[in-house]
C-alpha cells in the first residue's frame, strides 16, 4: 500500500433523473479501489450542486448560499492530484451541470491530469469527451489520451454493476496507469516549481 496515494476526484457530470451515471461512476470508483497507488473521492453534482449565477469576474460569490455550495466541492477539487470525469453525451456535447462545475474552478484544474469515462448510445459519449478536451486545455489541465466509452450503456452492466465486456477492465487499467504516471510526474514537478498559469 502506498503511504502517499494519489488523490483522484471522480466527477459525476449527469444530474438527470433516472441517470445511469451512478452505475458508471461506481464502476470506475471500484476500479480505483483495486489499486494501491490511488484513492477516489466521488463528487456527485446531484449531491453537491453548485450555484448557477456567477459573480462579477474576479469577485467572490456575493451570497452565503453560493459560498456554502462551493465549500462542499472546491476544497476537494483543490486537494485532488488528478480527475476522472464521468459524462454522458447530451446533444453531441456534455451536460450543463458539468460545464458549470468546470467554470467555477480555475486553479483547481491547473497542471493536473484528467481522464474520461463516457457513456451514451451509439457514440458512447465520445463527442462529449472531445469537447471537454478543448475546455480543459484552456484551464491548463492535461487530458489523458486513453479513455473508456460505454456504447448502449444500458446493456453494459449486470445487476451487480459489473461491466459485461471483459475487455473493459484491462482498458481501465491502462487508462488509470497513464493517469497515475501524469499525476505523479506533475505532483513532483509542482513540488519543485509551482505552476504559474
Amino acid at each position: 500500500m502506498n503511504d502517499n496515494p494519489l488523490k483522484i476526484a471522480v466527477i459525476l457530470g449527469s444530474t438527470r433523473d433516472g441517470r445511469l451515471g451512478t452505475v458508471v461512476s461506481t464502476w470506475i470508483v471500484d476500479q480505483l479501489a483495486q489499486r494501491g497507488d490511488m484513492e477516489a473521492d466521488l463528487i456527485d453534482l446531484v449531491e453537491t450542486p453548485l450555484p448557477t449565477v456567477f459573480p462579477v469576474l474576479g469577485q467572490p460569490p456575493a451570497s452565503q448560499q453560493a459560498r456554502d455550495l462551493l465549500a462542499a466541492v472546491s476544497p476537494r477539487m483543490a486537494a485532488a492530484d488528478a480527475f476522472v470525469i464521468v459524462t454522458p453525451e447530451y446533444n453531441r456535447s456534455f451536460p450543463a451541470a458539468l460545464k458549470n462545475a468546470i467554470d467555477w474552478h480555475g486553479p483547481e484544474w491547473h497542471a493536473k491530469p484528467v481522464a474520461f469515462v463516457s457513456y451514451g448510445g451509439f457514440s458512447a459519449g465520445t463527442r462529449a469527451v472531445e469537447q471537454l478536451r478543448l475546455v480543459l486545455a484552456e484551464l491548463h489541465a492535461v487530458t489523458i489520451r486513453d479513455s473508456i466509452g460505454f456504447q448502449r450503456v444500458w446493456e453494459q452492466f449486470d445487476g451487480a454493476g459489473k461491466a459485461v465486456d471483459p475487455a473493459v477492465e484491462p482498458a481501465a487499467k491502462v487508462m488509470l496507469d497513464r493517469l497515475a504516471w501524469w499525476a505523479q510526474a506533475l505532483r513532483e514537478a509542482k513540488s519543485v516549481r509551482p505552476y504559474a498559469a
